[in-house]
């Protein structure tokens, strides 16, 4: 059975993405492909957010922003929008889901954590879809 993947894309690629993909990662090594990008890309991943991954294990300090383009979209079976807008681009026979999640930008690590949790529980709903056998 091939692969699935999946492509998390917010504006700057440095707070919900970045969670997002370091979850579904975290949560499935090797069994789902998993890639994030921006529309506008930071310079960096938010540290506050690094600060709220490393609590639960998961270090996204190496990780940096990507560029969106329509070669990685249009290799992801599926894309899930956070805040982006028309910015990301369409293509037929793609799925496409929008979790409306407050951007991190600018907030503490109090604040930065329900974020970080609503995520994880989105991507832990998403892998039974994914992957049903389990």
């Amino acid at each position: 059975m091939p692969v699935p993947e999946v492509l998390f894309v917010c504006v700057h690629n440095a707070g919900r993405s970045q969670m997002a993909a370091a979850l579904l990662h975290h949560h499935a090594p090797g069994k789902v492909g998993v890639r994030s990008a921006g529309s506008t890309p930071a310079e960096e991943v938010n540290p506050v957010v690094v600060d709220a991954m490393a609590e639960l294990g998961v270090d996204v300090s190496r990780r940096f922003p990507k560029k969106l383009d329509a070669e990685t979209v249009e290799a992801s079976d599926v894309v899930i929008t956070m805040g982006c807008g028309d910015a990301c681009p369409v293509f037929p026979g793609k799925r496409y889901l929008d979790w409306e999640l407050d951007d991190p930008a600018g907030k503490t690590l109090d604040e930065i954590r329900p974020i970080r949790d609503a995520i994880d529980e989105r991507v832990r709903k998403l892998l039974t879809e994914l992957l049903p056998e389990g």
